[in-house]
């Protein structure tokens, strides 16, 4: 599945992580990060970790990659968005 076909599935083909980025990419981070603070794990974390950053929050940010044994992301929101997505997809 390509990420423009992800977008463009229901919501309810999805769960955990997925289904975060998923409400994240409509436009939807309290959804997102509602969801995101149930899922365990490190994909969980890493999830966690990316909606944090957008929200500005860096030090919670850094903390949440931390969980996910990731380095902390500095470049373009979106382009991180798609890798998680291109990556839990690809599994």
């Amino acid at each position: 599945m390509t990420v423009e076909e992800f977008l463009k599935t229901e919501a309810g083909e999805f769960h955990g992580a997925l289904l975060a980025l998923w409400w994240d990419g409509r436009g939807d981070w309290g959804k997102a990060h509602e969801i995101a603070q149930d899922i365990a794990g490190v994909d969980g974390a890493w999830v966690h970790a990316y909606l944090h950053r957008k929200e500005g929050d860096v030090g919670n940010a850094g903390y949440w990659y931390r969980r996910a044994g990731r380095d902390v992301a500095r470049g373009d929101l979106r382009v991180e968005w798609v890798a998680i997505v291109t990556e839990m997809l690809g599994r």
